[in-house]
């Protein structure tokens, strides 16, 4: 079984995936988010993906916070750009006796989702505070404006906005635009509005060109994603 909230941290949410869940092999969707992960006494960080994510393995318990899009990096200390595409320990990041300390503290909870949302809770607290400059933007992406439009309305070069964009999400604003376009079209699908309309309203050209760019994100059609 799969559930999620919002969490406690501004923008975020907190999940967990029990092990019999049916759910748990298919393809997690490219989000523009970055997760810290925690199973079986790992704790873990999903990178910004570009492409389905299949996991691996047999199924088991997984708990995560989903951070808001763009805010990972300065809380793990780490450029988006670095863990694109990829899981890695969180022990190859921050110091291995920290992360074990925090581990230990995680096992000991009663509640495993808690204990990991509070540990965010105190790693902001210690960050720098999210730049409000990308919250903005990805908030005009949502709205489905163009990447040229977005960047002269917030006042910024199309070089500069790359180079922010590449270190909070892990990569240009043009992927995170195509990205966050999936998202729309999904949701709207998922709505039962019809795929022809959906691609309009979601700002797909056509739904033929909907359809190639779920395939080439999600590695499936969209009657696949939605089960039909």
């Amino acid at each position: 079984m799969y559930e999620e909230r919002a969490a406690r941290l501004d923008g975020a949410v907190v999940w967990h995936r029990a092990p019999e869940d049916l759910a748990a092999t298919r393809p997690v969707l490219p989000d523009g988010c970055m997760d810290l992960l925690w199973s079986e006494g790992r704790l873990l960080v999903a990178g910004p993906d570009t492409r389905a994510y299949v996991p691996e393995g047999p199924p088991r318990f997984w708990a995560g916070i989903r951070f808001f899009p763009g805010t990972a990096p300065a809380l793990l200390g780490v450029p988006a750009h670095e863990l694109r595409d990829s899981r890695v320990e969180l022990a190859d990041l921050w110091p291995a006796a920290r992360v074990r300390r925090l581990c230990d503290r995680i096992e000991a909870a009663p509640d495993p989702v808690t204990a990991l949302e509070d540990i965010a809770l105190e790693q902001a607290a210690l960050s720098p505070a999210p730049d409000p400059l990308l919250r903005r933007l990805v908030e005009c992406m949502e709205q489905g404006r163009p990447v040229s439009a977005t960047a002269a309305e917030l006042g910024i070069g199309a070089r500069r906005l790359h180079r922010r964009c590449l270190t909070a999400f892990g990569y240009g604003p043009k992927t995170l635009a195509r990205i966050l376009r999936l998202r729309r079209a999904l949701d709207l699908a998922r709505s039962g509005v019809p795929y022809a309309e959906t691609a309009v309203r979601a700002g797909y050209a056509d739904q033929p060109h909907l359809s190639r760019d779920v395939r080439e994100l999600a590695g499936r059609t969209l009657g696949e994603l939605l089960g039909r």
